[in-house]
């Protein structure tokens, strides 16, 4: 019994009639679950920052560094084990736009003005009147940088860059932020400068600087000592210093980027002056 041309279409890819490729039906079980767990720890630090309270904030940015990891293991299992796929792909950039974009600007908005006293401080009315509007930026910058990395993906070979600050390392940097100091902020001009930062944050998503990526790492491949303990001793630092470790670690992520950069216009520079 022949299929009718409706039937073809709906079994070919889309833009393919009657092709020979069939749509693979189904999911892949373990990288599709990891990301739920990544999606589940962004709700739960959602309901954290709406519910309040400077321990419940801290619960908020404890939920997003699991996300972190979450994120990092459904990308490495899935690589792993043969298992990317399209869905897959989407899903994920769903979930970061909730874990890594809306969430942490949830968790800045709340930590950074939601303690502010007005009275009848003009400059208290300003910093709240724009506190919503760089968290906005936030969220759009992270959406923004999900496109444009489902579009053209990473740069250089064995996918050793990122094209930008990877949305959860800027959700991180956050969330490390909220971690360290602990209290809600409640002066206006300490709720200024975390503002700034989290619109640098933004701004370094949707920029065109390179950051260095760990997707190429082939960890199947026997590495030096070194390399085991320095693993080793981050572990450590972070289950038992976790405030300053986390914060050390966002700190050195987010300006190792823009130093690579620096060194790299520094060098193209004095190559065209020795040419």
């Amino acid at each position: 019994m022949e299929m009718s041309e409706a039937e073809q279409q709906e079994l070919s890819f889309p833009g393919q009639r009657g092709g020979n490729h069939r749509r693979r039906r189904g999911i892949y079980i373990l990288p599709s679950l990891l990301t739920v767990g990544n999606l589940l720890c962004g709700y739960y630090a959602i309901l954290a920052v709406l519910t309040g309270g400077d321990n419940r904030l801290d619960f908020a940015a404890r939920a997003i560094g699991i996300a972190i990891l979450f994120d990092t293991f459904d990308g490495f299992v899935a690589r792993l084990t043969g298992t990317n796929s399209e869905f897959g792909k989407q899903f994920d950039s769903l979930a970061d736009v909730i874990s890594f974009g809306i969430a942490p600007a949830a968790l800045a908005y709340a930590w950074g003005v939601r303690s502010l006293v007005r009275g009848d401080s003009p400059a208290v009315h300003v910093v709240q009147e724009l506190a919503w509007l760089v968290c906005l930026a936030f969220v759009i910058c992270t959406a923004w940088r999900l496109a444009r990395f489902n579009i053209h993906g990473m740069t250089g070979s064995g996918m050793r860059y990122f094209v930008g600050i990877p949305c959860p390392a800027a959700a991180g940097a956050i969330a490390a932020t909220v971690h360290y100091f602990q209290g809600s902020l409640d002066r206006w001009t300490f709720s200024a400068v975390f503002l700034a930062l989290v619109l640098f944050l933004a701004a370094l998503m949707t920029s065109k600087i390179r950051y260095p990526s760990f997707k190429g790492v082939n960890w199947a491949r026997r590495q030096q000592s070194l390399v085991i303990i320095l693993i080793g001793l981050t572990a450590w630092s972070i289950i038992f210093y976790s405030e300053q470790a986390l914060i050390v670690l966002a700190v050195s992520y987010m300006f190792s980027g823009l130093t690579l950069e620096l060194v790299r216009m520094i060098r193209h520079r004095f190559h065209s002056q020795a040419a």
